[in-house]
C-alpha cells in the first residue's frame, strides 16, 4: 500500500510541476491599468491555473514527507513550511490575478476620472503580491533546503535531488546577495522554473520509490 501512495502522490506532484511550469510560459507581462484591463482573460486564466496546481503539489509534498519521515520528524517541519509557502502563492495569484482584473474592469469605461482612486490602490496591490511573493520564495528555498538535506544523509531518493536543491538555495543566496530582483517576471519564472524542475525530479523518484 505504501507503494501505491508514493507513486500517487508522485504521480499529484509531477502533475503540479508541469502545471506549473504552463503556469509561468503562459503569464502575460503586466502594464499601465489600460494594458492590465485589455489582458484581463490571459491574466485570470493564468492565475486561475496556477491556484488549480497548488493542491496536487501540496499532495506530492506530503508523500515525499512521508518517504523522508525519520526519528526527528524534520521532513514535517518542512511540509508545513510548504504549506506556508503556498498559501502564500495562492494568495497572490487570487489578488494579482483575479481580484485585481475583475477590480479593473469595473472602471474600463472612465479610468481618467477615477485614476487618483485607482493608482493608491494598484500600487498597495502590488506591494502586497510582492511581500507574498517573498514569503513563497523564501518558504520554499527553506524547505526544500531541509528535505535535500535529509535526502543527502538517509539516502531515501537520489542525492543528486539533495545536491539539486543545495544548489537552489546557493542561488537564491547569491542572487539576494547581488540584488536580484526575485519578483520581477523574469527573476520569479527563473525561480520558479528551478523549483518546478526540484519538483518534477523529486514525483519521478517518488513514482519510483518501494516501500
Amino acid at each position: 500500500m505504501e507503494t501505491n501512495f508514493y507513486k500517487s502522490t508522485g504521480i499529484s506532484i509531477t502533475i503540479g510541476s508541469f502545471l506549473t511550469i504552463t503556469t509561468m510560459m503562459l503569464h502575460p507581462s503586466g502594464g499601465n491599468i489600460e494594458h492590465i484591463i485589455q489582458i484581463a482573460n490571459p491574466i485570470k486564466s493564468t492565475h486561475a491555473l496556477a491556484i488549480f496546481c497548488l493542491p496536487f503539489i501540496l499532495f506530492g509534498f506530503y508523500g515525499l514527507t512521508h518517504k523522508l519521515s525519520d526519528k526527528w520528524k524534520l521532513s514535517t517541519l518542512a511540509f508545513i513550511i510548504v504549506a506556508f509557502g503556498l498559501f502564500a502563492a495562492m494568495l497572490a495569484a487570487l489578488f494579482n490575478g483575479l481580484a485585481l482584473p475583475y477590480f479593473l474592469g469595473q472602471y474600463s469605461e472612465n479610468i481618467e476620472q477615477n485614476i487618483s482612486v485607482l493608482k493608491p490602490i494598484i500600487n498597495y496591490g502590488f506591494a502586497v503580491n510582492k511581500s507574498l511573493d517573498y514569503v513563497f520564495i523564501v518558504s520554499f528555498c527553506a524547505a526544500i533546503t531541509v528535505y535535500s538535506l535529509i535526502i543527502i544523509t538517509t539516502r531515501k531518493l537520489s542525492k543528486l535531488i539533495g545536491y539539486f536543491g543545495i544548489a537552489i538555495l546557493v542561488f537564491a543566496v547569491l542572487g539576494a546577495t547581488t540584488n536580484f530582483v526575485f519578483t520581477s517576471l523574469t527573476g520569479f519564472r527563473i525561480f520558479v522554473f528551478s523549483i518546478a524542475g526540484w519538483i518534477l525530479y523529486s514525483g519521478i523518484s517518488l513514482i519510483k520509490s518501494k516501500k
